[in-house]
């Protein structure tokens, strides 16, 4: 057991400057006035800094030099889990782009196992494709983009949400039914890579569609004649959207605007790759060359290929560029994640009973420490 001290502590519900966080174990025990600490407690003081939940990633293709789609095994998500921890996040799902039927599988498989021992890691698989639409494709291997065969339709849903947290297609190139499958079974489903008409989008919406991924970037825009998959987002209110706060996939404006319409349904995600956390210059995604140069991955045709966007760099952000405040932007990259996971009784928040899970950061929003799952890591 032990008391986290002189720190700013943002709940996800509300904002603590004179509270001590306690901690035993892998949980959070309790927030109490300092002076009523318990003298036998190890107290740590955090010199003034913050603390918010640990951060939620639900779409992180690689970093720390790794690409999930490059390396489908257990130690690609231990490279991934340690480089996110050295920026506030400490949950993820792995995401695995477009690809052949069989490296699904053994997609499935490798983050079941790993789910095993490390739960709160890795929450879940998201499968951004292969049912996309061409037209949309952005970075994937249009090779591999095609319609949904049941029969591995079928072991994905299988797998449900401790298996597969998210499935991100085009709503417009398959059957509402293949859409209900997956539901059913608590998988969440997200439109993404999509050119759908405003009618097609809400068709799906309707169909169990709950979520747009990475909101403006490879859909259908927002025309007066033409709403498209954007303004649909926008005109249902239950809709979550992830947007990807890094000054390259998204003008600011639009950010604002997004967080102005949809609030507790905007999350943060990165959408990252191997550069981040390292030296790296150029990788590959997609089968194709990207070169990474002042904050951009992009191809030698000019496509953006996933970001270098660490989470707490999205946070930043999002309060000095966008201006949201502090506290919404951190709700952005946990809190808000954690609800529409169905996890909010464990993670995303600082209450008593939660999971540790906490990023530490100064006003400069660099990472001070961490606790992954009780374990207190100083930088």
């Amino acid at each position: 057991m032990y008391a986290l001290t002189h720190c700013t502590l943002y709940t996800g519900d509300r904002e603590w400057s004179d509270r001590a966080l306690v901690i035993e174990g892998s949980q959070i025990l309790d927030l109490v006035a300092v002076s009523e600490l318990q003298p036998h407690i190890e107290a740590i003081d955090l010199g003034g800094n913050s603390v918010a939940p640990g951060f939620i990633d639900m779409q992180l293709n690689g970093c720390g030099g790794v690409m999930f789609n490059d390396a489908i095994t257990a130690e690609t998500l231990d490279v991934m889990h340690q480089t996110n921890l050295k920026s506030g996040t400490t949950s993820f799902l792995p995401t695995l782009i477009t690809s052949p039927d069989e490296d699904i599988l053994t997609a499935l498989a490798v983050v079941k196992t790993y789910r095993n021992s490390n739960p709160y890691s890795v929450l879940g698989l998201h499968l951004e494709g292969p049912y996309l639409n061409p037209n949309r494709k952005g970075i994937h291997n249009e090779a591999y983009i095609r319609q949904p065969d049941w029969d591995i339709l079928a072991k994905i849903a299988a797998a449900g949400p401790d298996g597969v947290k998210l499935v991100t297609l085009a709503p417009e190139r398959v059957q509402p039914e293949a859409i209900q499958l997956l539901t059913e079974q608590g998988i969440i489903v997200s439109a993404g890579h999509t050119d759908a008409t405003y009618e097609e989008a809400i068709a799906s919406f309707d169909a169990g569609v709950s979520m747009a991924t990475h909101l403006f970037n490879a859909m259908s825009p927002w025309q007066g004649r033409k709403p498209g998959m954007v303004a649909a987002v926008f005109d249902r209110r239950e809709i979550y959207a992830g947007i990807i706060a890094d000054g390259q996939h998204v003008h600011d404006a639009s950010i604002r605007l997004a967080y102005q319409l949809k609030r507790e349904k905007l999350i943060l995600v990165t959408d990252a790759t191997p550069p981040v956390g390292t030296q790296m210059t150029a990788f590959k995604i997609g089968g194709q060359q990207v070169f990474y140069k002042d904050g951009k991955c992009v191809s030698a045709d000019g496509t953006l290929g996933g970001s270098a966007l660490t989470m707490i760099e999205a946070v930043a952000h999002c309060v000095r560029a966008v201006k949201i405040p502090l506290s919404e932007a951190l709700r952005m990259a946990s809190t808000y994640p954690a609800m529409l996971m169905n996890l909010d009784q464990s993670l995303g928040r600082i209450a008593p009973g939660f999971l540790a899970n906490l990023a530490i950061f100064d006003r400069d929003f660099q990472i001070m420490g961490m606790v992954d799952q009780g374990i207190y890591i100083p930088r």
